[in-house]
């Protein structure tokens, strides 16, 4: 997969927004699931795609902000769905399945960082739970309706973040280890960037090519929750009033611009015949080595949040086609629970 991870020269860059790359596009026809579409990036995502004329559907769990969120967003659709329950997945696919309507896109938007440690009601990590074991569940049971679109894509939101660490294949959940906030994010966002690879190995003869992204960092979103604002200050992506700082040639950006490379890679030509790879600027992210620790200082307890410290792209464990397949296996066992 290394190979794959070659720029192209994308027209667009860190500065573009959801809308520049859908510029003159026309999704008339399309149709499209945005998780967490009500929030962030995710509402910016449904928002482009929408004004686009694509049939924008979004699953929420909390219904009265998501119907509050989207009244900006006219004509799309809500929909029930909670990434942490596995039958409310399973009954939100069964019925866009019962629909019998292709499905051309899917963007798993939605996400949690660096949260306290919580398990659902399988005993699983809550990061890993919601970020990926979610998102693996929705997209499997949704192959039906993305083959029948004879050209589909699905895109995962996955982050820089993934440098934090690898899948701990042997102990994805905390249960042998010690629990750090960051390390089980980074692990979530791993897993959405070997999603993509294994994915698209299964699905490109049908039609289907999956891709996953870093959006940048998007200070203004619910994703910071759980993050100190002194944290936030330290790193430099807030100010001393607590304000966002923008700066896309550092990777700062606003929702509209973080949006960007999700629709980029949801509706670009340039990424016709490819899949499987990590994009980032709307563009594909180059390879990266993996820092050796004990130059740089960092630990295995580290929760700093670093913006800037170091050149994007992907770390190569994020992109071993032979982990990606284990991490399915794992997958398929855990959600069969």
């Amino acid at each position: 997969m290394l190979t794959a991870q070659r720029p192209l020269g994308s027209d667009f860059g860190a500065a573009s927004t959801a809308a520049d790359v859908l510029r003159g596009v026309d999704l008339s026809g399309k149709v499209a699931i945005v998780t967490g579409g009500y929030s962030g990036i995710g509402l910016e995502t449904a928002r482009a795609l929408r004004s686009a004329g694509a049939e924008v559907v979004v699953p929420a769990r909390d219904r009265a902000k998501a119907e509050a969120a989207l009244a900006a967003v006219p004509g799309a659709r809500l929909e029930a769905m909670d990434l942490m329950d596995p039958a409310s997945i399973d009954a939100f696919a069964g019925r866009f399945l019962a629909s019998g309507r292709p499905l051309h896109i899917l963007v798993n938007s939605a996400g949690i960082m660096a949260a306290p440690l919580v398990r659902d009601a399988r005993g699983y990590e809550s990061q890993f739970a919601t970020n990926h074991l979610g998102h693996f569940q929705l997209g499997v049971r949704l192959l039906p309706a993305l083959r029948k679109a004879n050209g589909a894509r699905v895109v995962s939101v996955s982050s820089w973040g993934h440098r934090y660490s690898p899948v701990v294949l042997d102990d994805p959940s905390f249960e042998r280890r010690a629990y750090n906030p960051w390390s089980a994010y980074g692990q979530s966002k791993t897993a959405n960037i070997l999603f993509a690879v294994a994915l698209d190995a299964r699905a490109k003869a049908d039609g289907v090519r999956a891709f996953s992204l870093h959006p940048g960092t998007i200070v203004g979103t619910d994703l910071k929750r759980y993050v100190p604002e002194a944290d936030l200050r330290k790193a430099g992506v807030i100010d001393e009033q607590g304000q966002p700082i923008f700066d896309p040639s550092r990777g700062l950006k606003t929702a509209e611009q973080g949006a960007a490379t999700s629709v980029w890679c949801a509706t670009s030509p340039r990424l016709a015949g490819m899949g499987g790879v990590y994009c980032e600027n709307c563009d594909i992210a180059p390879p990266v080595p993996e820092p050796d620790k004990a130059d740089t200082g960092e630990s295995s307890n580290d929760t700093r949040l670093r913006v800037g410290s170091r050149p994007m792209g992907v770390f190569p464990y994020a992109v071993d086609p032979e982990i990606a397949e284990r991490l399915w296996s794992l997958s398929e066992r855990l959600v069969a629970r």
